[in-house]
């Protein structure tokens, strides 16, 4: 099977709808991973680049003439799904910023690397595991319900499902009690990635803005304390272990703000489940008994009440 029909091939196995399993689809693909003909899957790559730098590598390596004036087919036929699907991630800058760039989240470059290898189902099964299939949630998305959820004092919708549910109690229980009149920096939706995303406060803060699935999913910030609270909202993966709490300290080693890593859940049930992989000096807080958190903090809170 050459590049062309094994990419078309992974587009349909990772659930994109039919119109993102065109040759142009495909191709951006290839583009993205910098694969050309000959080349093997194992040395795909994620560098940054535009969607003018995927065309050009388009027509040098695979013989075809498309036009400069086709980079907005690109965004819109590829890139806006790709995205959605997390087969992508961009740079964080306006879209209309001749530094704008996309690049292949880490997730789904090691499904691309594996191809071909024993470990290829393992992979592409453990991408699936964590992101929705694009084709189901836009089959879905007309008929369901939408969860309301202030953020900001702006009205938004998140879709529905017990992780957003529990992002929801995030920012409205929460935020209230522990975090007062703080700013929400940034929190993802199953289908939009991004919902909130304040790259400009962000940066000024010295924040590195990466791919968003190394991003917590709520990022507060309190401005009468200068603190900045990274909150991991688990359903099914993702705690505030050791090695995500050094995977965020690398993230905001410019930033001088306090930091406080959240560990939020649903409920005990769900805390059990994950409490031994636990970091040290974190938090935890539980949806169900939302006045009440658990310090991981050792004689920081020791004392008679």
């Amino acid at each position: 099977m050459d590049k062309l029909e094994t990419a078309k091939k992974l587009l349909a196995d990772v659930g994109m709808p039919e119109r993102q399993q065109s040759d142009l689809c495909a191709l951006t693909l290839l583009g993205l991973a910098n694969l050309k003909e000959e080349d093997s899957f194992s040395s795909a790559t994620n560098n940054w680049g535009r969607i003018h730098d995927v065309i050009q590598f388009i027509n040098t390596n695979y013989n075809l003439t498309y036009a400069e004036n086709s980079r907005e087919t690109f965004r819109k036929q590829a890139m806006h799904h790709f995205r959605n699907a997390a087969l992508i991630e961009d740079n964080g800058k306006a879209t209309n910023s001749p530094n704008y760039r996309y690049r292949l989240t880490a997730e789904f470059l090691h499904v691309i690397k594996s191809i071909g290898t024993k470990n290829d189902e393992l992979a592409l099964h453990n991408f699936l595991a964590v992101h929705e299939k694009l084709v189901d949630t836009y089959a879905s998305k007309k008929t369901m319900p939408m969860m309301p959820v202030k953020i900001n004092n702006i009205d938004y919708t998140l879709s529905p499902g017990s992780h957003n549910q529990l992002q929801k109690a995030i920012l409205e229980e929460f935020a209230p009690r522990f975090a007062p009149n703080s700013e929400c920096l940034y929190v993802g939706d199953t289908t939009n990635k991004d919902l909130v995303k304040n790259v400009d406060k962000l940066s000024k803060l010295g924040f590195e803005i990466t791919l968003h699935d190394k991003m917590p999913d709520v990022v507060l910030y309190r401005a009468d304390k200068n603190w900045l609270y990274f909150i991991e909202a688990v359903d099914s993966v993702g705690p505030m272990s050791p090695e995500r709490v050094m995977d965020i300290m690398k993230m905001t080693k410019n930033v001088k703000c306090g930091k406080i890593f959240v560990t939020a859940f649903l409920d005990f049930k769900k805390f059990k489940r994950f409490s031994e992989q636990l970091a040290w000096e974190t938090e935890v807080w539980i949806a169900d008994n939302p006045d009440h958190m658990i310090h991981l903090n050792g004689d920081k809170f020791l004392g008679p009440r």
